[in-house]
């Protein structure tokens, strides 16, 4: 069956514009396409591969060695200078989110090294997309381990394998192509700006669009070979059109105007680093490539920052991604060379004022409302601050849920943490650990020859530890003693940053407020962490403290979710001065819920008292729970570390 055509996917004019480029210029750094599901994300780069230009390749070659400048490193090699070559179509290798770490950068034929003694290396997948497309989709649900991976092969352009006594190493040139719904976790940001490109896309609301979208899909799935002829025609146009850029992209110049343009733009935006502004150059001389065009303009170095920018700019944890078009346009009219000169203070209107929401509340200095949690009346919700890198808590032990990146767990990929005899739980053999225990049981079994003699009993797996996914379960006090604006933006913060981390690591997240005189579940556990961000935002403070309540509140949501989502296990964060003043017998009641909790749950308490007179209540409230008790302000990992390295200093005076 063929492919759905390319030219035949409706819309998204974005995605379709950043795929042909990224085909042109495989130095841009490939696309990462971010979107709902149902988006044709998928289709529309499955589809690419029909359109680009074959390419050459050196006969018996399995990692595709151009036959003009073959690998001198090649495990294939060395290849005789003008060795025979033939043409072959351009390739889209698909990583899947599963896959095992051997299947990606390759292993050795066990077979042929333990009955022949021969050393035999097998291409993964990366040499298969050497001089082609890489592409992963769901590329946020990736292993930690092959993302490594990938990144250490995107830098060098090579893979290297160095296992059990054996190291290989071949090229591995690759676009590479991911699509994820950002609903389910965020990349790390080391990949992220691995990718050249970003483009959002979104299912249309136009119902005569959404109409032509159901119309061909129907079309294409009853006859899918009539369909694609439909289009045959379109999609050869398009692949003609890419050949010809990449012809001409060699010749196509980058004054230093257009440079000029580049990084006044990039310094606008605060991108980090280098890498944009190679990105957004690279980009804006194929999409002049792309018109026909010679030279660079400014409207090629516009549509590059559009594409090229999104995911490096600096924004707030949950901000929408994108770029202001105004603040585009001033960065480019600033490089004018009747603009402001390299002395004045930049694109100022076209950049967003520092935040002044720190300076509102220094007046109150931190002070709590009397009574102990008593307030008058509930207050305005208080903004958190600008999120920070938080501390990883880890729920302890290794266990087998759901794939993730906060607790170790024995999964099927990951790193080598031993080896387990066949039976155990049988995984990918290991070599070294194989021969080892056949070694000594050779002359017994007539050894002759070469050959090693193994028997079933022999044979050794890898056991792999890698990690996963959790539920964080935030349960917030939002009393009155909670109510002093600059502590309750410090909470907020924290929470905030320990949300962005929760969201980054593939955690479901829930959240449970207590204050008055009951608790709530403001958010049940979900993936989508923009909707807990949202209703911290928003979260008022008042009342007394029924901390007896918001803990066994937390009680009913963990013994709930763990039949719903038995895979996922829960990290209760409790966030908390410990105090307890609503209903009789407040204290004792808190610590009965606290021991229901303990022993069961990993837990912490983020300790939100300050002033200088302070009861330590939230550490005997970790105590009774067994929590790690950690104060708000060492939440941030930079904080503690800064810390720790205090009081080494102080002790080494």
């Amino acid at each position: 069956m063929k492919p759905y055509p390319f030219t035949a996917v409706v819309g998204m004019p974005d995605l379709r514009l950043a795929l042909v480029l990224s085909s042109i210029s495989p130095a841009v750094g490939g696309v990462l396409v971010r979107g709902e599901k149902g988006t044709a994300k998928s289709t529309m780069v499955r589809a690419l591969a029909g359109l680009l230009p074959g390419v050459d390749v050196v006969d018996a070659c399995r990692f595709s060695c151009d036959p003009v400048e073959p690998d001198p490193a090649c495990p294939d090699g060395p290849h005789a200078e003008g060795p025979p070559a033939h043409r072959r179509p351009a390739r889209l290798v698909e990583l899947p989110v599963g896959a095992a770490e051997d299947r990606v950068i390759g292993s050795l034929n066990l077979e042929r090294a333990l009955a022949d003694g021969v050393t035999d290396f097998q291409p993964g997948l990366l040499a298969a997309a050497h001089r082609g497309l890489l592409y992963v989709d769901e590329v946020n649900l990736l292993h930690d381990h092959l993302v490594d991976t990938l990144l250490d092969a995107a830098a060098m352009g090579r893979a290297t394998v160095e296992r059990e006594g054996v190291s290989v190493s071949h090229a591995a040139r690759f676009v590479l192509i991911g699509t994820m719904n950002p609903e389910e976790g965020e990349l790390r940001p080391q990949l992220l700006d691995r990718f050249g490109l970003t483009v959002e896309v979104a299912s249309s609301r136009d119902p005569e669009l959404r109409v032509e979208v159901v119309r061909r899909r129907l079309a294409y799935e009853a006859d899918p070979d009539g369909f694609a002829g439909q289009y045959a025609a379109a999609d050869a146009e398009l692949a003609a059109d890419i050949e010809a850029a990449q012809r001409l992209l060699p010749s196509v110049k980058l004054p230093d105007d257009a440079l000029r343009q580049i990084a006044e733009v990039c310094a606008s935006f605060e991108v980090d680093g280098m890498r944009a502004d190679i990105v957004t150059a690279r980009t804006a001389v194929a999409h002049a490539a792309w018109a026909g065009r010679t030279e660079v303009t400014t409207e090629d170095v516009r549509v590059a920052a559009r594409l090229a920018l999104p995911h490096r700019r600096r924004r707030n944890p949950f901000d929408a991604p994108g770029i202001s078009e105004e603040q585009l346009e001033q960065a480019l009219q600033d490089a004018e060379p009747e603009g402001p000169g390299p002395d004045d203070d930049g694109p100022g209107s076209g950049t967003p004022p520092p935040s002044s929401e720190g300076d509102t509340s220094s007046s109150e200095g931190g002070q709590e409302p009397s009574g102990g949690g008593q307030s008058g009346g509930d207050q305005k919700p208080v903004g958190a601050g600008e999120a920070f890198r938080a501390r990883r808590f880890e729920v302890k032990g290794t266990g087998e849920g759901a794939a993730g990146r906060r607790s170790r767990a024995i999964t099927d990929n990951g790193r080598t943490i031993g080896v387990q005899p066949a039976g155990t739980k049988d995984g990918h053999p290991h070599l070294l650990a194989t021969v080892r225990a056949a070694a000594p049981h050779q002359r017994s079994r007539g050894r002759s020859g070469a050959g090693l003699v193994v028997r079933p009993q022999d044979l050794r797996f890898a056991r792999r530890e890698g990690r996963e996914g959790n539920l964080v379960l935030f349960c917030v006090d939002a009393s009155g003693s909670m109510g002093a604006r600059q502590r309750m933006r410090e909470v907020k913060t924290a929470v905030l940053s320990l949300l962005l981390d929760a969201y980054q690591r593939r955690d479901k997240v829930g959240l449970v407020t207590f204050r008055a005189s009951g608790a709530e579940l403001a958010l049940p556990p979900t993936i989508s962490v923009d909707a807990a961000a949202s209703r911290l935002d928003g979260l008022a403070t008042g009342g007394r403290t029924p901390l007896a309540e918001g803990l066994l509140e937390a009680a009913r949501v963990l013994r709930i979710e763990a039949v719903r989502d038995p895979l996922r296990r829960p990290l209760l964060v409790v966030v908390t001065d410990g105090r307890a003043t609503s209903g009789a017998d407040a204290v004792q009641r808190a610590r009965q819920a606290a021991g229901l909790l303990a022993g069961n749950v990993t837990s912490i308490v983020m300790d939100c008292e300050s002033g200088k007179m302070r009861l330590g209540l939230a550490a005997e409230l970790a105590e009774h729970l067994g929590a790690e008790h950690v104060p708000v302000a060492e939440v941030a990992a930079d904080t503690l570390a800064g810390a720790v390295r205090t009081r080494i200093s102080g002790r080494a005076a």
